[in-house]
């Protein structure tokens, strides 16, 4: 039980790979924190499948990318305070990847989508987390292999978003190593989950093939490595990209 008596927060963690996140540190010991922006069954139900394996899982939820976002983060953190005095482990995992296109297809309206839920949230969620993660805690923001090589076209919008969470992660790590937080960046790879449902379906072979390891990443697969990141055995690992992507850029 690495996490025993320790408090994560896991924002977007009732669906895919955040669902797995809440699980895995929850298995772990820790009272996880779920937040959902919209979908309160999937966050309840993440929640449910916890407690039911004995662990300790309650939910919260905020919008993200639709009003003020210091506003936003100071409703997740008012959320957070009515229930914990503090939090030992951060992780910004609530992402989107809806807006597909070419440069010449991207509008700013979904531009701005991008960056203001997959960039400009975690940003000031961090922000005001400041104050509320312990000493020795964990920051794991969830990033992309896409940024070290993987480059689609039709991905570069949602690529730049998470380019600038791996330079957040960097610069993040330095200001704030002096009190033992360590922060880090999990880049996955296509996942199985319900956000990549609709194409994967008739592509699963050829993204098998793009790993080695020659099949599609389960959501646990990338939950382990934050669980990994979240605990002390990371102690010595912080500012990095963690490429969780089965090897794809080989």
């Amino acid at each position: 039980m690495r996490l025993d008596n320790r408090t994560a927060l896991v924002t977007g963690g009732g669906r895919g790979i955040g669902r797995a996140v809440s699980q895995r540190l929850a298995a772990e010991g820790a009272r996880v924190l779920i937040h959902y922006g919209r979908d309160a069954d999937a966050a309840e139900a993440t929640a449910a499948a916890v407690r039911e394996a004995g662990g300790q899982a309650e939910t919260l939820g905020v919008p993200l990318g639709e009003a003020d976002p210091e506003q936003e983060a100071a409703e997740l953190w008012r959320q957070v305070d009515a229930l914990v005095d503090g939090v030992d482990v951060l992780v910004n995992n609530a992402g989107i990847a809806d807006v597909r296109g070419t440069i010449d297809a991207i509008d700013p309206a979904g531009l701005n989508r991008l960056w203001a839920v997959n960039t400009v949230a975690p940003f000031f969620i961090t922000k005001h987390a400041l104050g509320r993660v312990r000493d020795g805690g964990r920051i794991v923001n969830v990033s992309a292999h896409l940024t070290r090589g993987a480059t689609q076209p039709d991905l570069i919008a949602y690529t730049m978003t998470k380019a600038a969470i791996d330079a957040f992660t960097a610069a993040l790590a330095k200001q704030l190593g002096a009190r033992g937080i360590t922060v880090n960046a999990v880049a996955p790879g296509v996942v199985d989950t319900d956000m990549n449902a609709a194409w994967l379906g008739y592509a699963r072979d050829m993204v098998a093939g793009l790993s080695p390891l020659g099949r599609v990443a389960d959501a646990t697969d990338v939950a382990d490595v934050v669980a990994f990141l979240a605990s002390d055995d990371s102690r010595w690992v912080t500012g990095q990209h963690v490429d969780a992507s089965g090897g794809a850029l080989l």
